[in-house]
C-alpha cells in the first residue's frame, strides 16, 4: 500500500469495502459459505468432507468459481493494459448487476455464482509485474504486514508501513457490517446497492487512468 498515492489507496480501500459487502451478503444468503474468503471455504470443504460429504460440493464449487473469476479478470486486465483498473472494476460491476438481477428473479444459485466470479475478478485490480499487488478480498497478508509494521515502529527500525494496511482491513470490516445490515433489513435492495457502489468506484478509477 505504501507504494501507492492517496487516490489509489482510497480506491483500494473502497474496493475492500465492496468485497466486505459482497462477502457478508453471500455469507448470510448461502448458509455461511463465503464468496470472497477462500481460506474459509477450504476449511468448510475439509469439514464437510468428514461431517457431511453430500454438502462438500458447495465449497468446492465456490472455490472453483473464484479461481475462474481470477482467471477471467486476469485476461481482462492483460487485454486492457494501462486501463486495467477501469476494465476490471467495470467487469465486476457488470457481474454484480447480473447477480442483483438473478436475486430479483429468485435464483440464489445464479446470484452466488455471479458474486464469486466478481470477487475473483476483483483481485486483478492492483497488479505489479503481472502479480496481485494488493489482495482486496482477503486480509491475512494485510494483517501480517500491519503487525510487522507496528513491530518495526516500536523497535525504531525501518519496516513495513502499517497504517495503509490497517485502513484496508477496516474497509473490508466496515463493508461486511454494511452488507450484513443491508441483507437483514433491505434484502431486496442490498445487491442493487452493491452493484451501484461498484459502478461508482469504477468511475473513480477512470479519473486515475
Amino acid at each position: 500500500m505504501h507504494r501507492y498515492d492517496r487516490p489509489r489507496r482510497a480506491l483500494a480501500i473502497s474496493a475492500a469495502f465492496l468485497a466486505g459487502m459482497v462477502d457478508a451478503t453471500g455469507f448470510l444468503a448461502a448458509d455461511r459459505y463465503f464468496v470472497s474468503f477462500m481460506s474459509g471455504n477450504t476449511t468448510r470443504l475439509g469439514v464437510d468432507l468428514i461431517e457431511d460429504p453430500a454438502r462438500a460440493w458447495v465449497p468446492a464449487a465456490l472455490i472453483a468459481g473464484f479461481v475462474a473469476g481470477v482467471f477471467g479478470g486476469a485476461l481482462v486486465a492483460a487485454a486492457a493494459g494501462a486501463r486495467r483498473k477501469v476494465a476490471v472494476l467495470g467487469s465486476v460491476a457488470v457481474l454484480l448487476t447480473l447477480a442483483a438481477a438473478a436475486h430479483s428473479l429468485g435464483s440464489v444459485s445464479a446470484m452466488m455464482a455471479l458474486l464469486v466470479l466478481a470477487m475473483g475478478a476483483l483481485n486483478n485490480t492492483f497488479q505489479r509485474d503481472g502479480e496481485v499487488a494488493v489482495g482486496l478480498t482477503y486480509m491475512t497478508g494485510a494483517l501480517v504486514k500491519l503487525g510487522q509494521g507496528l513491530a518495526a515502529r516500536l523497535s525504531g527500525r525501518e519496516g513495513t508501513e502499517w497504517s495503509g494496511w490497517a485502513l484496508l482491513w477496516l474497509g473490508l470490516a466496515a463493508g461486511a457490517a454494511t452488507g450484513a445490515a443491508g441483507w437483514l433489513y433491505l434484502p431486496g435492495l442490498v445487491i442493487w446497492g452493491i452493484a451501484a457502489f461498484a459502478a461508482l468506484i469504477t468511475l473513480g478509477a477512470v479519473r486515475l487512468s
